[in-house]
C-alpha cells in the first residue's frame, strides 16, 4: 500500500519502513475507512481474526497483507499480526481508530529521527459524533496508548482483554497529534462494552484462580476509581459523558470480580 504522508520518494527510499497492524473480527463496517487512513505506511497488515463478513474481502481489496486464524487470547493474535509485519517499525491501530493527515505526518518524522523504541499516542475518543477527551482511563478507555514502536521491542501477554505489555527498548516522548478512536456509537455501546470486558476480565481471572480480590477491596476500587476519572482526569469536563465513563471505569472491577466468583463459563 502506497504513501501518501508528503513525503518525498527520494526521503521515502531512505526512511525506515513502516507497517500499519490492524486485528480484527468482523469489521466490515468500519474497517474501510480504518483502511483509507493508513494509506501512508509502507505496507498494511490485518490479522482476521475468525472473520465471518466481509472483512477479508476489504482488506484484499486494499492491498493489506491477510494473516488469517483464530485466536480465543486477544494477547496471541496480536502477537501473530506483529511478527507478520515486516517494517522496522510498527504502527498498531485498531478498526475503529482513524490517523488523520498531522498523525501520519508526525509519525513518518520521528521514526526518520527517534533514538528511542518506542512512543506513546494520544487519543481522542468519539462517542457517535461527541468528541469526549476527558475521563478516561482504569481499564475502560485510552486516552494514550503505546502503538509506535520498533518490530520486536513489544510483547503482548496471554490475557483476553487489557492484555499486558513487556517492552525491550526504551520510550521516547508521547506524540503531540492525535488518533480518533470511535469508540462507541452511543450509550448503550457504552454499555455492552463494559459487559464484554468483564466478562473477557473474569475468565482470565477464573484461569489464574483468582477473583481479584475481596467485595469489600473491590467497594472501595470503585470510588477510588470514579474519582480519579471524574475530578483528576477531568472527566467533570465533559457534562453526562464523562460522568458515564467514570461510573462504567469504577464498575469494571467490581463486575469482573462478582463475575469470575460466580459464573462459570
Amino acid at each position: 500500500m502506497a504513501g501518501t504522508s508528503g513525503t518525498g520518494a527520494a526521503g521515502r527510499e531512505s526512511a525506515p519502513r513502516l507497517s500499519a497492524l490492524v486485528v480484527v473480527h468482523n469489521e466490515e463496517a468500519r474497517l474501510p475507512a480504518c483502511l483509507e487512513k493508513l494509506r501512508f505506511a509502507d505496507e498494511v497488515v490485518v490479522v482476521l481474526d475468525r472473520c465471518t463478513d466481509a472483512s477479508r474481502a476489504i482488506a484484499q481489496a486494499a492491498g493489506a497483507r491477510l494473516v488469517e486464524g483464530g485466536w480465543p487470547i486477544e494477547g496471541d493474535r496480536r502477537n501473530a499480526g506483529i511478527a507478520a509485519c515486516t517494517g522496522e517499525w510498527v504502527l498498531e491501530v485498531d478498526a475503529d481508530e482513524h490517523v488523520p493527515p498531522a498523525l501520519a505526518a508526525e509519525i513518518r518524522r520521528v521514526i526518520a529521527t527517534t533514538a528511542y523504541d518506542w512512543h506513546e499516542i494520544l487519543v481522542d475518543n468519539y462517542i457517535g459524533a461527541r468528541r469526549v477527551r476527558h475521563g478516561w482511563g482504569a481499564s475502560y478507555g485510552k486516552a494514550a496508548y503505546p502503538g509506535l514502536f520498533r518490530r520486536g521491542v513489544k510483547v503482548w501477554g496471554r490475557d483476553r482483554v487489557h492484555p499486558s505489555l513487556t517492552w525491550h527498548g526504551r520510550k521516547g516522548p508521547m506524540l503531540s497529534e492525535r488518533i480518533d478512536h470511535y469508540v462507541d456509537r452511543n450509550i448503550s455501546d457504552m454499555i455492552r462494552r463494559l459487559d464484554n470486558y468483564s466478562t473477557a476480565k473474569a475468565r482470565d481471572l477464573r484461569d489464574r484462580g483468582e477473583t481479584w480480590g475481596s467485595f469489600a477491596n473491590n467497594l472501595r476500587r470503585m470510588v477510588t476509581r470514579f474519582f480519579k476519572c471524574y475530578l483528576r482526569r477531568g472527566g467533570w469536563r465533559e457534562g453526562g459523558y464523562g460522568f458515564l465513563v467514570a461510573v462504567f471505569a469504577s464498575l469494571y472491577p467490581m463486575l469482573s470480580h462478582l463475575k469470575a466468583r460466580y459464573e462459570k463459563d
